[in-house]
């Protein structure tokens, strides 16, 4: 349900309809607009309360809102959510690109490829601290002192990190190093690790589920948006499917399609959608094409001695030339990159 309040409605006006919310057990998030005020109402509603809001002092109308993800939906928010990473805007008619190692492995290796994604138009440095593998024989990551070599490479490129969280015992030490925190897939419906990560108020990027449909997807962002959390990009990464061809099976159509659902932005994960180096670039392509918002995108300076996903990993000259074809389509498109390449012309 939305409450939409009386142009000129005063203070006492609106702490009333919040505390009669609260008191009814439900949750209220206000949209100040510039002539209205909305409030989304969470939580189970009940048949009579649309009449009792609408007896009550500055409210204008209800409306009632039949998708379970409120806080996500179109109706909730009609305008494009910006999510504002130090500077580095996601949603804002632009192609950002997160892009670094899978893995982080030494410190040679992510400061090389930090200072090469950013010379070739990257956004934010991504690098995985915590890993998550499915076999308990893999490498796992370097945990906080990855962390640490992340921080050490934003101190000198200035790109923003992002970096994954695994369980609720993670969350406090990445949020102290991370600028976004990133849900994978095989947490993208840990609820607990969910409201646990919009506590902390960062940016977080959630990725679909491994099997996740576009419903469970959007209601796995609900539970940080309710938490009070605005700041949250959806990533697209492929889903399970009976093929085999490839890692996943890359679903162009939610693109497009949850930017019609939902005002909050959209990116594409090609890397893992793929799991294949060399198509890459041609879904990259296709996902700009569809309306993504953004890339992450893996690269390392060897990727056939990479520590995790080699398989699918840049490198440097082949992410290079994934960001100049790509910048062609967004440029075709109506966008533009959010950074230009050093000494790339828009």
């Amino acid at each position: 349900m939305m409450v939409v309040m009386k142009s000129g409605h005063s203070r006492d006006e609106f702490d009333g309809v919040m505390r009669r919310l609260e008191e009814v057990g439900l949750s209220g998030h206000p949209i100040e607009g510039a002539e209205r005020t909305v409030i989304g109402v969470v939580g189970i509603v009940y048949p009579e309360l649309s009449d009792e809001l609408e007896t009550m002092p500055g409210v204008d109308s209800t409306v009632r809102i039949s998708s379970p993800y409120k806080l996500c939906s179109r109706e909730f928010k009609p305008a494009d959510t910006i999510v504002d990473v130090k500077g580095v805007k996601v949603g804002a008619g632009t192609v950002a690109v997160i892009a670094g190692p899978c893995a982080v492995e030494s410190e040679e290796q992510v400061m090389t490829t930090a200072r090469a994604v950013k010379e070739r138009g990257a956004s934010m440095l991504r690098g995985g601290a915590f890993k998550p593998r499915t076999s308990p024989y893999s490498f796992r990551g370097l945990e906080e002192e990855g962390l640490k070599l992340l921080a050490q490479a934003r101190a000198e490129t200035g790109l923003p990190v992002c970096t994954e969280v695994m369980s609720e015992a993670t969350v406090d030490v990445v949020a102290r190093y991370a600028d976004v925190m990133q849900i994978g897939t095989r947490n993208a419906q840990n609820f607990f690790l969910l409201e646990e990560v919009a506590k902390v108020g960062k940016p977080v990027l959630l990725k679909r589920g491994m099997s996740a449909s576009v419903m469970d997807w959007l209601l796995a962002a609900e539970y940080i948006l309710a938490k009070g959390n605005r700041n949250v990009i959806l990533c697209e990464r492929g889903i399970r499917t009976f093929e085999t061809a490839t890692r996943n099976t890359m679903d162009i159509n939610a693109i497009p399609l949850v930017k019609e659902l939902s005002h909050l932005p959209v990116i594409a994960d090609p890397s893992h959608g793929t799991g294949k180096w060399h198509l890459v670039e041609p879904v990259c392509l296709g996902m700009v094409a569809a309306g993504a918002d953004g890339l992450i995108l893996e690269v390392h300076p060897n990727p056939d001695h990479a520590l995790s996903d080699g398989a699918q990993s840049l490198t440097f000259d082949s992410f290079e030339r994934v960001m100049q074809r790509t910048a062609t389509v967004a440029h075709a498109v109506g966008k533009r990159m959010e950074r230009e390449a050093v000494g790339a012309t828009a």
